[in-house]
């Protein structure tokens, strides 16, 4: 997993979601996270479990991921850590998070769930930062049925991780801090070594199905979508597209509704934003107009290495005639 992931180190857990808190818990992190509204529930879930308090920061509208301009304008004397995410394959600004977190001495937890295999300017996404939490949950590029992968460049972090996932337990009748059972079953294991030989050739056939949406796609007036970013190895996980309700006539859970009528089924993906779910509404203030605008406005295409062409192509021209049953 080290030599795939080109990291000097990775703790393999039973889920991403566990992985994480250990995580935060092994870097003693207090007070406030700046992290993002634009995620799944588990990076909000996470941080609350821990009993830290997230600050949420608004995302560019052209990445999806946490806008740098705005990370600043958030840092009290009580912010402990940045907690970005990668959302769809497509990486944060890692450069830009380290300047602002060495400036003022903050830790940075990457939320990496989406991007196994995804390498900036050569290097393995998951050297950036402190620790990364990768998912091996069913639905991502590469899997073991479910599983998370910390990585991380200082080795200190080793022992910590390890006790933590195993409740803390040092030897037979020692236990030494207050962990829990995080650990990878051999099932899991097995599974994840089986299909790390094909992780490649799953990324080869999300790139030409990628490649094929983009060329299909980019003549319909109103549908917007992430293109490849420059130095970047991109692992396709997700096909995003936003509609833009003026240009292309219907909302997002118009055509939702309409393309499950021709059974091509959609993701609503991240929808609603995490400060929405009944559990936190009205519990933080956060000004996130961009996020929002995304949240309401995207929807993930079907993506699997499986898909043939052709079906993408199909996809691509139901949603074409859908436009043109609009506008004639």
């Amino acid at each position: 997993m080290n030599i795939y992931l080109k990291v000097s180190n990775a703790t393999v857990f039973c889920n991403g979601h566990l992985a994480l808190e250990i995580a935060i818990k092994a870097l003693g992190l207090t007070g406030e996270v700046i992290t993002t509204p634009f995620t799944f529930a588990s990076t909000t879930h996470a941080l609350i479990n821990c009993g830290l308090t997230p600050v949420f920061c608004d995302i560019d509208i052209d990445t999806c991921t946490m806008s740098i301009s705005k990370i600043e304008n958030l840092i009290t004397k009580n912010t402990s850590a940045l907690l970005p995410v990668h959302v769809f394959g497509y990486p944060c600004n890692v450069y830009a998070i380290e300047k602002i977190a060495k400036k003022h001495g903050l830790s940075v937890i990457y939320d990496a769930a989406h991007v196994f295999g995804v390498e900036v300017d050569g290097k393995g996404i998951g050297t950036f930062g402190d620790v990364s939490m990768f998912s091996m949950h069913a639905t991502k590029v590469f899997h073991s049925i479910e599983g998370g992968i910390l990585t991380y460049e200082n080795e200190v972090f080793k022992k910590e991780f390890n006790l933590l996932r195993n409740f803390g337990i040092t030897g037979p009748e020692m236990v030494a801090i207050t962990g829990t059972n995080a650990k990878m079953n051999e099932f899991q294991a097995a599974m994840g070594l089986v299909n790390l030989h094909y992780v490649d050739e799953e990324i080869s056939k999300r790139q030409k199905i990628a490649y094929m949406y983009r060329k299909c796609l980019k003549t319909i007036h109103g549908i917007k979508f992430l293109e490849d970013m420059p130095n970047i190895r991109h692992n396709y996980a997700y096909f995003p597209i936003i509609i833009q309700e003026n240009d292309y006539g219907l909302t997002r859970d118009s055509l939702y509704e309409k393309l499950q009528s021709y059974n091509v089924f959609t993701r609503k993906y991240f929808y609603p934003l995490t400060v929405d779910f009944d559990c936190y509404k009205s519990k933080f203030q956060c000004n996130i107009p961009n996020s929002r605008y995304i949240a309401d406005r995207v929807l993930t295409l079907p993506m699997y290495g499986e898909l043939e062409l052709d079906s993408v192509e199909k996809i691509c021209q139901i949603i074409q005639d859908i436009y043109l049953n609009i506008v004639s």
